[in-house]
């Protein structure tokens, strides 16, 4: 197996103690010839849906490498450590709890796997139970970008066992396209799965005005959820029936609670941008972001403050109605 140039990492670690810093060491003294590049290590704790979010969009601008990411809360415990090999010529090496699935999906797919049962690729033979990053993820992936043969890394996998998790879809039915709130950036965006293509196919351009309506996702909507590979499951919704009309929120906060913000329909008609400057200071806007995909925002705020609007949030988009007035959302927790 050739060697790689570049060797990434992804992690919910934070940057407050040595735990990055242990990782790259261990990497480094393994493959010195390997660069590091650091996507991440900001993930919240455990939330494996927004550390396979943010790989999956991050992976398209790197060059071929090995991408290892630890976003583990069930480290320790009888799940699998694995190598993954696309078709790209990457390979994602991390626990098999669904974190790469979406990255190996977006590389062309999953062409062989392995689970990392090699100790000679640890850092030794006998390792804690609670910190595999440093341990086995970094040190394999490191023999990896080194030259190690993909094969010798452990037992080889059929990769339809692969653990995955469900992929938030973008569906457009009449002039209705549904998904669902994918992630929320550190500025408070608000980024939906559903694609700009699909928005326009639906009517939304730069300068119209579009409503999007959010309903609350069931508890199997979570984003730590996931399921053994198979065909994604259908996760956008349609339109909801014109009998089931949304609750307006009222402009009273002490009225809401955040329970409720996330329970009850939240019919918002907004303009539909390219960019944050496009409505005053202080407002809200749709636009497509730099992913493709769409994202609502506040010119100089924080939508996410706004809306309280949690990923797995099914939400539709349909042009706006004629005539129809803003509905502005009362803040509903600190913040700009």
């Amino acid at each position: 197996m050739a060697s790689f140039h570049c060797l990434t990492f992804l992690t919910d670690y934070g940057l407050e103690d040595g735990f990055v810093a242990a990782c790259h060491g261990v990497g480094f003294q393994i493959a010195p010839n390997a660069r590091i590049i650091d996507i991440t290590h900001l993930v919240p704790p455990g939330d494996i849906r927004r550390g396979a979010a943010v790989l999956t969009q991050a992976v398209p601008y790197l060059p071929r490498a090995v991408h290892v990411a630890v976003v583990d809360p069930g480290v320790g415990t009888s799940r699998r450590g694995i190598a993954v090999a696309s078709a790209s010529g990457s390979v994602f090496v991390g626990p098999d709890n669904g974190l790469l699935s979406w990255a190996v999906e977006s590389s062309g797919g999953a062409v062989a796997a392995v689970s990392l049962t090699n100790r000679e690729l640890w850092l030794d033979d006998t390792v804690p139970a609670t910190f595999h990053g440093r341990d086995i993820f970094m040190p394999a992936g490191a023999h990896l970008a080194a030259g190690t043969p993909f094969d010798a890394a452990g037992s080889p996998l059929d990769v339809s066992d692969l653990v995955t998790l469900p992929r938030p879809g973008s569906r457009v039915s009449g002039s209705t396209a549904s998904g669902e709130v994918l992630t929320v950036d550190r500025f408070g965006n608000v980024q939906l799965s559903i694609t700009a293509a699909d928005a326009a196919a639906v009517g939304a351009s730069a300068g119209e005005t579009i409503r999007l309506r959010f309903r609350a996702a069931s508890p199997a909507q979570s984003a730590s959820s996931v399921q053994p590979a198979s065909p994604a499951p259908d996760t956008s919704v349609a339109s909801a029936p014109s009998g089931d009309q949304p609750t307006s929120l009222p402009s009273d906060i002490s009225d809401i609670s955040p329970s409720e913000a996330i329970t009850r329909p939240i019919d918002l008609i907004v303009p539909f941008g390219r960019t944050f400057g496009d409505v005053p200071q202080g407002e809200m806007v749709a636009y497509p972001d730099s992913s493709g995909l769409v994202a609502i925002a506040v010119n100089g705020g924080n939508a996410d403050r706004r809306l309280t609007l949690p990923p797995g949030t099914p939400v539709t988009l349909t042009p706006a109605d004629d005539g129809s007035a803003r509905m502005e959302v009362p803040l509903l927790r600190p913040g700009p």
